[in-house]
């Protein structure tokens, strides 16, 4: 058992390393959004982001998954497989540019930018360079080229993320200020404010497409309808899916905006989407764990299934992920008062009162991931689909109940029982159709405890280096009771890994 989590730890940092990069280097322009924009225009940011994941899902098809399905059955060609994909996604790339060209204001209004269409054209045009990559990127990840896909990406990411810094920290600050030179002669204009982001976004994700374009020379114009209809077919109910997934993680954002604006003015709504989609980011680090987490124990899952204890290794490995979770939480919120200043701007620290909620909210949605292993190894994957569904209705009706009446912070809590009503719906159905023994009361105790050494914190009425004394002491209280409660396992762990370097 030690040596599964050993594999698994190690795992999880190489594909924290390696697949976490990206992300986390666009969470760093957070500090720089924060400080130029106000509230309501980084709610604008917040909120067009939002839109453009629903976007990317419907832009795509689900194909990457059908790609990569279809080309690994021995009854189909792959080379014919990957030429028609291409070709679709060429039509399907054509289509939705001349839907963007041709409608581009009735989107705007649809969408609740009608003064700025320019968004809706810029953001839409970023997407469809994304959803031509995906096709071309995932055959990068079929040949086993990593390297290639990993510079693709990460070329992307750094143009996207220089341009933010070209234009945020050095065009609008200069341009406001009235300082003229050559940049600002040619490229500042004051009615494109947080446009230049969405502009940036564009310019990357252009780069992306040209990386990967060549592929598109082997499409087949001429496309083949049986394999086709086929490959949809197996695609459609993982686009649906990915909707309802996206709609537990994002349309809190777009609900935020579109019950408040007739209630308290747009102005006033933009700004709590602006709080809440900053706030939201504090929790980087718990949400980049998860994703680390996900990369590396899923193929493990399927590996240890065939081993005589693999329940034992889920349970050893979910109870793990639920203690390093509980530090993680821990450690926010004992240095939130350090950490909040990742928004640089202080009038975003009105929202940190929702960060304990969306922490606990992404623990139970990291752990729904451990849970749901049953359906995938059981062969019914119909059931993501139906738990994915189940929370998105209580996303909507828990928005649309508490946002009138608390704002982003009814956000927050939709978000919590969202996620722990699919986690508890997943962990029973898991026990009726693969029961697994996990130590409910040995994970309970630790976020119990976990949350309860924060609560203490907060009632010592102490501030600067005193407070974070106790902090301090208060988390290596938690580490040390961790340790002797989990020494025998640690021990063992330790004792494998002895061997290994002797």
């Amino acid at each position: 058992m030690a040596a599964l989590l050993k594999k698994l730890a190690g795992q999880t940092a190489v594909y924290g390393l390696s697949g976490m990069v990206g992300r986390f280097l666009n969470y760093l322009l957070v500090p720089l959004h924060t400080a130029q924009f106000v509230t309501s225009e980084y709610g604008i940011i917040t909120d067009v982001y939002s839109l453009a994941a629903f976007g990317a899902i419907l832009l795509t098809w689900g194909l990457e998954t059908g790609f990569f399905r279809f080309s690994s059955k021995p009854d189909y060609d792959k080379h014919k497989v990957l030429q028609n994909i291409l070709g679709f996604m060429l039509y399907s790339g054509l289509l939705f540019s001349a839907i963007l060209l041709f409608f581009t204001d009735e989107l705007a209004g649809a969408l609740l930018y009608p003064e700025n269409p320019e968004y809706i054209l810029w953001m839409g045009f970023a997407l469809i360079f994304d959803a031509s990559a995906a096709i071309p990127l995932a055959r990068l990840r079929l040949q086993e080229k990593p390297l290639r896909f990993a510079l693709i990406q990460l070329l992307s990411i750094s143009v996207n993320i220089g341009l933010n810094v070209f234009f945020v920290g050095f065009l609008l600050p200069a341009g406001e200020a009235g300082h003229h030179n050559f940049f600002t002669s040619l490229l500042y204009n004051p009615e494109i404010g947080v446009g230049y982001i969405f502009i940036a976004n564009l310019v990357a994700s252009a780069v992306k497409f040209l990386f990967t374009a060549p592929v598109y020379i082997k499409a087949s114009l001429a496309l083949n309808k049986k394999l086709i209809k086929q490959v949809l077919i197996y695609s459609a109910p993982l686009m649906l899916a990915g909707f309802a997934g996206m709609i537990n993680e994002i349309l809190d954002r777009r609900l935020i905006r579109i019950v408040l604006e007739p209630i308290v003015g747009r102005e006033e709504a933009l700004s709590q989407v602006g709080i809440y989609g900053a706030v939201y980011k504090l929790s980087i680090i718990i949400t980049l764990f998860i994703q680390a987490f996900r990369y590396a124990a899923e193929p493990l899952f399927f590996s240890q299934s065939v081993q005589s204890n693999a329940k034992q290794g889920y349970v050893e490995i979910t109870k793990w992920f639920t203690i390093i979770t509980a530090f993680v939480f821990l450690f926010v919120m004992l240095y939130l008062d350090l950490l909040k200043h990742f928004l640089a701007d202080e009038s975003y620290h009105v929202g940190l009162h929702i960060v304990p909620v969306l922490l606990s909210a992404n623990i139970l949605l990291g752990l729904s991931y451990n849970f749901s292993i049953w359906y995938k190894l059981t062969n019914k994957t119909s059931y993501g689909a139906y738990l994915a569904l189940f929370g998105a209705i209580i996303t909507i009706s828990f928005n649309l109940l508490l946002i009138p009446h608390f704002g982003y912070t009814g956000s927050a809590y939709a978000t919590l029982a969202a996620y722990g009503g699919i986690c508890t719906a997943s962990y029973f159905l898991g026990q009726k159709y693969y029961p697994v023994p996990y130590k409910l009361k040995t994970m309970t105790a630790y976020l119990a405890g976990a949350w309860g050494l924060y609560l203490l914190s907060t009632v010592f009425p102490f501030q600067g280096a005193l407070k974070y004394a106790i902090n301090t002491l208060l988390f290596v209280i938690f580490a040390l009771l961790t340790f002797w409660s989990e020494r025998q396992t640690l021990s063992k762990f330790l004792m494998k890994k002895n061997e290994h370097e002797s």
